[in-house]
C-alpha cells in the first residue's frame, strides 16, 4: 500500500489539526465540522495529482482553451456518521462524482474494551472498474475500513481504490496496509503513535462522531 502522510511537510493543514485536536476549540462543533471539511478538501487535492486526465477543449468568450481534465469514474463511500463532514470536504472538489454511505460502529458485546465491527445501512451505486474513495475520518484500529470495504465487494470489483482519513494510529496503519493490495493508497493528514486499551488514537481528538454531532447512546 502507498502512505500519503501529509504531516510530513509543513503547509496549512497544520492549522486545521491543531484546531480539531485542541479541546477548547472543538468545542464549537460547527467550526469542527467546517476544518474536517477542510481537511478533506486539502486531502482530495493532494489525491488528484495521481488520477488519469485526458486533453479536453473549452469555448471561452473569446477563443478556445485546451486543459486536461480528470478522466476517472469516481465513487465517493463515506463511513457514517463522522464521515458526513469529511465526505463534504471532498465533495467539495469532487463534486460530479457518485455517492456511497455505509454505517460501521463498534459493538462492545462483553466488556468496553474488546468490540466488533458493526455494518448495518449500505447504499452504493456500481463499482466495476471504477475509482473508489473510501473515507473514514478516524483509523484507529483499521477494522472499520477493512470491514467497510468487505461490505462493499458484492457492488463490483473497483478499478483503483483511495482511503482516505484525518488521524490514524500506526497500528491501525499497519493494519490496513497488511489487508489491501500494493496499489492501494491511503490518504492521511497525520499519523499518531499508539492506541489506548478502548482502541481510541492517542493523542488523537476524542470521539470525531460526537464532536461534529453531539454524543450518542451506546447500543
Amino acid at each position: 500500500m502507498h502512505i500519503h502522510n501529509l504531516s510530513l511537510q509543513n503547509s496549512v493543514l497544520n492549522t486545521f489539526l491543531s484546531e480539531i485536536r485542541n479541546i477548547h476549540v472543538q468545542k464549537d462543533s460547527m467550526r469542527f465540522r467546517r476544518n474536517i471539511e477542510r481537511i478533506g478538501e486539502i486531502l482530495g487535492y493532494e489525491m488528484s495529482k495521481l488520477l488519469n486526465y485526458k486533453s479536453s477543449t473549452i469555448e471561452t468568450p473569446l477563443g478556445h482553451c485546451g486543459i486536461d481534465l480528470i478522466d476517472n469514474d469516481i465513487v465517493l463511500c463515506s463511513i457514517l456518521r463522522a464521515g458526513i463532514p469529511l465526505h463534504n470536504g471532498l465533495l467539495n472538489y469532487f463534486d460530479t462524482v457518485e455517492n456511497a454511505f455505509i454505517s460501521a460502529y463498534r459493538h462492545h458485546k462483553y466488556n468496553p474494551e474488546s468490540f466488533e465491527i458493526i455494518v448495518e445501512y449500505l447504499a452504493c451505486p456500481n463499482l466495476e472498474n471504477k475509482t473508489l474513495i473510501l473515507a473514514d475520518p478516524m483509523l484507529a484500529t483499521g477494522q472499520s475500513m477493512v470491514a467497510t470495504f468487505e461490505a462493499l465487494k458484492p457492488f463490483g470489483n473497483p478499478k483503483e481504490l483511495h482511503l482516505i482519513s484525518i488521524i490514524g494510529a500506526k497500528d491501525g496503519v499497519d493494519f490496513v496496509d497488511n489487508h489491501f493490495d500494493d496499489s492501494t493508497h491511503l490518504w492521511i493528514a497525520a499519523i499518531d503513535d499508539t492506541l489506548n486499551d478502548k482502541g481510541y488514537i492517542i493523542p488523537g481528538l476524542g470521539d470525531a462522531g460526537d464532536l461534529a454531532f453531539g454524543e450518542k447512546l451506546q447500543k
